[in-house]
């Protein structure tokens, strides 16, 4: 677990990686979801209108669980189906944002819910959504690429765990 501070806008947040967090238990207060998309070992990026290349990610529909926005996140953004397996969560606090809105869209303490998808389909790129293309960089080379904040790399460290058990050394790369 680890605790950062960002600028988002006229706001500073908390934001607070949670491996393993129970989903469950937070459902209701998960405000978006994101993953980390692979194929060949190589992670999917998406350039993203307003944010920069990111992983592909976004709100929830009215009625939409968890699992199922990730996919269409995942469709929308990057064109590609997969299997997801959940990671963790980022825990975003406004507790000490003097500019917060009880009245907003937010909670005072919301979730970011992280997942890592292995790509089984990946159709033509249509940039029918906010995505103009999309790209794979080594798990090494995101730092370069990804336009995001550094608690991102503890959760491509988290997706690239299982595989890497036995080679710590690529994970410490990131």
């Amino acid at each position: 677990m680890r605790s950062i501070y960002e600028n988002w806008g006229d706001s500073v947040v908390k934001l607070t990686w949670i491996p393993k967090m129970n989903l469950d238990d937070i459902r209701a207060k998960i405000t978006s979801v994101h993953s980390v998309c692979v194929q060949n070992n190589k992670i999917l990026l998406s350039l993203i209108d307003k944010r920069g290349f990111s992983i592909p990610g976004g709100h929830i529909d009215e009625g939409e669980s968890v699992e199922d926005a990730m996919h269409r996140e995942a469709l929308e953004e990057a064109y590609v189906k997969g299997e997801i397996t959940y990671l963790g969560c980022i825990e975003v606090s406004h507790e000490e944002n003097p500019n917060f809105n009880p009245n907003g869209k937010y909670p005072k303490i919301g979730y970011q819910a992280f997942f890592r998808m292995d790509i089984h389909e990946c159709l033509p790129f249509a940039r029918e959504y906010e995505s103009k293309t999309r790209i794979w960089v080594e798990p090494s080379e995101i730092i370069y690429v990804i336009d995001d904040h550094e608690l991102i790399i503890d959760i491509v460290r988290e997706a690239f765990r299982s595989m890497y058990k036995n080679e710590r050394h690529e994970l410490n790369e990131l």
